[in-house]
């Protein structure tokens, strides 16, 4: 292979890389769980650190418990009240940061919860293999804390 076609192979995969990113993320902000599952693989490698008194973090291991994810947060958290900026979105070949800023209220509580968040994913045949996500969990953790 030349370095021009290397190069071109390396181009392609990222873009294509990020246009599943892209569509992860405007499936996510519709709330279309049947296209989040299309985009998750059947198997995926996902890490959100276990926070046992946080209802919608947990561990999945499916593209269907993956996508589930949306929901229970929308089920447990104020959806008006919830907020995620993207500062960064890098893209490597097949791996994919996200970087920003995730804040929201939630619902049995009414507390608020704010940080920073780094989201990593890989996208393998056009679908999200890996989603690791790491976020100020003692700030959810306390707003779901009764009072």
């Amino acid at each position: 292979m030349t370095t021009t076609s290397a190069a071109s192979t390396a181009s392609s995969v990222t873009e294509a890389t990020r246009h599943v990113v892209q569509e992860f993320l405007a499936a996510r902000m519709a709330g279309d769980v049947a296209r989040l599952v299309e985009l998750f693989a059947d198997e995926v490698d996902w890490l959100l650190a276990e926070n046992p008194g946080v209802p919608w973090i947990r561990p999945r291991t499916t593209g269907a418990e993956c996508a589930a994810q949306f929901t229970e947060l929308v089920e447990h958290t104020v959806a008006e009240d919830g907020r995620a900026s993207v500062d960064a979105f890098l893209v490597d070949g097949t791996d994919v940061v996200l970087t920003g800023h995730v804040s929201g209220t939630v619902r049995a509580t009414g507390k608020t919860y704010e940080g920073p968040f780094a989201l990593r994913l890989t996208v393998e045949d056009g679908r999200i293999t890996r989603h690791h996500l790491y976020e100020n969990s003692l700030s959810i953790a306390e707003a779901c804390k009764p009072s």
